[in-house]
């Protein structure tokens, strides 16, 4: 059925923004290191525009529907150190558009001096994005929506860009990560028995979650929630998956959707401790570098799957390195690096 998800992915146009197909890698030292099973990095952080990112393959064909609009301003929004709305700002320079983001502030305690002006701060600046401060509520995406309003009053033509570029059809989207993946572990000689990553806003996963269901059958999608907020993650993993079915007229089952609690550490933004040895051992290995909220989370909770024997040691697992690499120079007392 590979075929059959290429063809209509085919129906949906991408602008060509994000370097693909990203490489898919062994991770051989930190598979002896933990005593199998074999592991594989799908290298989501080599996706090239603005150092990279998995929202880059959403962005691909999400802003296409902002330029067949007419918009000349993106608006996004994050918390200071967002990895999804340094990809918007680098997005909007490339295709010489407005950036405006709402940066959420209260959501993340700083964890020392350099957050607020470091790692993605800096490089939104550097991209050309206004920034706009405001308070986090719970609610993602209610400033995002204000500013918008408010550019749009001021006479611009602004596109929404949601939270973690999080809709259908962002989901819809990162369905073509599975397409590479079953193109290139067949070359390598292997089914994967799971592909795990981070799970936060969540189309990252409902893209997954489509996609393998009518690619890779025999493989199981597995998320990480890093938001410690596991019900929420599932709820929108399995709203966005609806979605994205549906933009691709195919049957969904939610029964799949799989969400691994206990591994975000205290609470969002906040790197623990086994967030710490995941990101040592991935760079001290395999030279990875993972950033605490996300991606060293991810690898966290897949180690922890490991340890507790999740899967044999002759199975086959991937990895998905989301990027966010600039937001580890934030971070660097609370790591100890």
């Amino acid at each position: 059925m590979l075929a059959d998800l290429e063809a209509r992915l085919a129906r949906f146009r991408r602008l060509g923004l994000a370097h693909l197909p990203t490489p898919l890698e062994p991770m051989r030292r930190l598979s002896a290191h933990l005593g199998g099973p074999r592991l594989w990095v799908k290298r989501e952080d080599c996706t090239g525009l603005g150092l990279g990112g998995n929202k880059l393959r959403k962005l691909d064909y999400v802003l296409c529907e902002a330029l067949d609009a007419g918009a000349d301003t993106l608006v996004s929004g994050g918390v200071v150190q967002s990895n999804s709305q340094r990809q918007v700002a680098a997005a909007a320079a490339r295709l010489g558009l407005d950036c405006h983001l709402a940066v959420y502030h209260g959501r993340v305690a700083p964890p020392d001096a350099a957050y607020e002006t470091s790692g993605n701060a800096l490089l939104n600046r550097l991209f050309g994005a206004t920034l706009h401060d405001v308070p986090w509520t719970g609610d993602r995406n209610a400033a995002i929506g204000d500013l918008a309003r408010r550019l749009a009053d001021a006479g611009r033509r602004p596109y929404v860009v949601p939270y973690g570029v999080s809709s259908p059809l962002g989901a819809m989207a990162y369905a073509t990560t599975v397409v590479e993946i079953a193109h290139q572990s067949a070359a390598l000689g292997f089914v994967a028995g799971a592909i795990v990553h981070c799970s936060g806003s969540a189309a990252t996963q409902a893209g997954l979650a489509v996609g393998a269901a009518r690619a890779l059958p025999d493989t199981r999608v597995v998320g990480i929630d890093i938001d410690a907020e596991p019900e929420r993650v599932h709820a929108d993993v399995v709203r966005y998956a609806r979605g994205a079915a549906a933009l691709l007229e195919l049957p969904f089952d939610p029964a799949g959707i799989e969400v691994v609690a206990g591994h975000a550490g205290p609470a969002y933004g906040v790197a623990h401790e086994a967030t710490i040895e995941a990101m040592r051992l991935a760079g001290r290995l395999e030279a990875l570098v993972l950033d605490p909220v996300y991606s060293g989370k991810g690898l966290a909770g897949l180690i922890a799957l490991i340890r507790a024997g999740r899967w044999p040691q002759d199975a086959d697992i991937v990895f998905i390195h989301t990027g966010g690499t600039p937001a580890l120079f934030a971070y660097g007392e609370t790591l100890g690096l």
